[in-house]
């Protein structure tokens, strides 16, 4: 996992290159808008439990057959679980918004769920929609402008919101 700047100096080390002014600008951009950033990591982190439980709340009163004698999410111990899983992908959504790079999601969490899931039985489906939950609680908070650095965060917030996209893709 890289971050912005090592990524950007390993690409240009590689080809033996100066960084372009481009890439600078774009750095430069980034670190200007950091707190912005920042901010979101620490409103979404300090309301991580509240939103994995709403989301999983919202998706189980859409689908109740998950929580149904037989359902992927019937006993303590599944709905645990799909709690959990919950809670890790929200974690490394986390780490791709303070870092500005999906890499760590993809590497880290993404890469072979959903096969995981597809050979435990987990309807992908349900997860995905279940991520699209956490993606909107998320958002909401994350916007809320009471509190945080003041500024245009609507980019930010396409940001995050393809993170998401990116998680419900890989498990759908």
């Amino acid at each position: 996992m890289f971050d912005a700047f090592t990524k950007l100096v390993a690409q240009a080390d590689a080809r033996g290159e100066f960084l372009s002014p481009g890439q600078i600008d774009a750095l430069a951009a980034m670190v200007a808008e950091s707190n912005k950033r920042m901010d979101t990591v620490n409103r979404i982190t300090s309301n991580a439990s509240k939103i994995v439980t709403n989301a999983a709340r919202d998706l189980f009163d859409q689908q109740p057959a998950l929580i149904a004698p037989g359902g992927n999410a019937y006993t303590h111990r599944r709905m645990a679980a799909c709690l959990r899983d919950m809670e890790i992908v929200l974690r490394y959504i986390t780490y791709a918004i303070f870092t500005g790079d999906a890499s760590v999601l993809e590497d880290r969490c993404l890469n072979g769920l959903r096969e995981t899931y597809l050979a435990l039985g987990v309807p992908g489906a349900s997860v995905a929609e279940g991520i699209r939950k956490m993606k909107e609680a998320a958002i909401a908070i994350a916007s809320d402008r009471n509190g945080i650095t003041q500024g245009d965060c609507a980019a930010l917030m396409s940001e995050v919101g393809t993170y998401f996209d990116r998680a419900a893709a890989a498990v759908s």
